[in-house]
């Protein structure tokens, strides 16, 4: 445009000449090359800006040229904005996954891994440097996995055996595969060992509640059939229906176990606020030791049991609870110790002002692999002596439960052939020193 001016104002000012419009012409073809080398190299520069986008923008380019470029350096931006929202909702995204509690795996079309959380990484045994890009099923060398890959029905989930260590038993995998994309796959893994023993301990519950209330309803029935078809003296009927009594009590303390143990996990815990005399607590249930033992072993072979504690205590919780937890203790101690035998129940203090309630037998001890599972349900070292002496194999149990609602501990040590403890101990917040002793401390002050 520029040059059609220049040219036109030329030929106006001599417009007489002949000579003049050949030389306008040449002036403008010349103007005109010179328009198109200046374009050129505003051409090449914007094409080199293009080329390098992280260089500065020309400065002097037409404005055709420059509008050109704020066009691009516009789209660009907007480019870049986008990218950046993508890359911050991906991160996002894995971060979800990471923190994920199930295992998360991607997989490619060739069966690569291409990424996993670290639940996956527990799960499996991956490292995330050494691990990315290897084959799945080279790393988990398990048949059920591998037949699993093998058979493409992904529609369901597989459990296999996971990692295992000499703290923990082996873990349970659960793993199923989900396709998406083209060839690619979404594996999911969670752990399923505490669903899997929890279960097995439902079994395990049903069938021994199962056994044990069968075989005192077994004697019943023979006796009552006895009675029935039999004709029995005064004392043979007597005989048999004092079998028949200790068979029924049997079965009614498995009840009240089984009652007590439902309440214990249906029940709020117990409050902080409520407090009981310890030598209240201790001088009764060793009372109920005493006449427990003098049933089981007679009174001419009773137990002793003795008394060594500290008792200016009061503790803060549920009578009922504890008072049951202490003599389930006591009672497992007369059970499984001899008439010749003592047993000791004792209180303290010890340095951090938890109090320590422990009952020590002098009996026939438990070995050291016996230990972990006494509290489990049912769980018996020795059955056939549990059974004669009225245990019903929950006494444990239902302590545990009772120390754990009280926020104590039970602690259990034993050396077979000498004996065992077994020690409740219970936070410094639920014990305090008793009214009577603390009066009596400032006095002396």
């Amino acid at each position: 445009m520029l040059t059609w001016l220049i040219t036109a104002a030329f030929l106006r000012l001599y417009p007489a000449s002949t000579l003049w419009p050949l030389l306008a012409f040449g002036v403008f073809g010349f103007l005109t090359l010179m328009s198109r080398v200046a374009d050129a190299r505003q051409i090449e520069q914007l094409m080199t800006w293009l080329r390098h986008p992280e260089t500065p923008l020309p400065k002097r380019l037409a404005p055709q040229w420059m509008e050109l470029a704020s066009h691009v350096l516009r789209q660009r931006r907007n480019h870049k904005d986008s990218l950046a929202q993508s890359d911050k909702r991906l991160a996002d995204f894995l971060a979800a996954l990471q923190v994920s509690p199930n295992g998360v795996v991607l997989i490619d079309a060739d069966q690569r891994i291409e990424w996993f959380n670290q639940t996956a990484a527990e799960h499996f045994g991956f490292d995330a440097r050494r691990d990315a890009q290897q084959h799945f099923t080279n790393l988990v060398r398990d048949p059920v996995v591998a037949a699993y890959f093998a058979a493409r029905d992904f529609s369901h989930s597989v459990v296999f055996a996971g990692r295992s260590n000499t703290r923990s038993p082996a873990q349970r995998i659960s793993l199923q595969l989900h396709l998406y994309g083209q060839g690619r796959s979404l594996l999911l893994s969670r752990d399923v060992t505490a669903i899997e023993q929890a279960d097995a301990m439902r079994r395990d519950f049903v069938a021994n509640v199962s056994h044990e209330i069968r075989t005192p309803l077994t004697v019943l029935g023979g006796f009552v059939e006895t009675l029935q078809t039999l004709k029995l003296s005064g004392a043979e009927q007597t005989r048999y229906l004092d079998l028949m009594a200790q068979q029924a009590s049997r079965m009614q303390s498995l009840v009240d176990d089984l009652l007590t143990l439902s309440k214990l996990e249906g029940s709020p815990r117990p409050s902080n606020h409520e407090w009981l005399k310890v030598e209240t607590l201790i001088r009764s249930c060793v009372n109920d030791g005493r006449a427990l033992s003098q049933m089981i072993w007679g009174s001419a072979q009773h137990i002793d049991i003795d008394l060594d504690a500290d008792l200016n205590c009061d503790i803060a919780g549920s009578d009922t609870e504890l008072h049951s937890a202490l003599f389930n203790l006591v009672g497992n101690a007369v059970r499984y110790t001899p008439a010749d035998k003592s047993i000791v129940v004792s209180w303290s203090l010890n340095a951090h002002g938890q109090g320590v309630l422990t009952v020590t037998d002098h009996g026939m001890g438990i070995a050291p692999e016996h230990l972990p599972r006494l509290t489990e349900r049912f769980y018996r070292v020795d059955r056939s002596r549990s059974r004669e002496t009225g245990g019903t194999g929950l006494g444990l149990a239902i302590v545990k439960h009772i120390a754990q609602r009280h926020d104590a501990e039970l602690q259990i040590e034993s050396t077979p052939g000498k004996g065992s403890s077994f020690r409740l101990v219970f936070g410094a917040h639920r014990v305090r020193v008793a009214v009577e002793q603390s009066a009596a401390l400032v006095e002396q002050d």
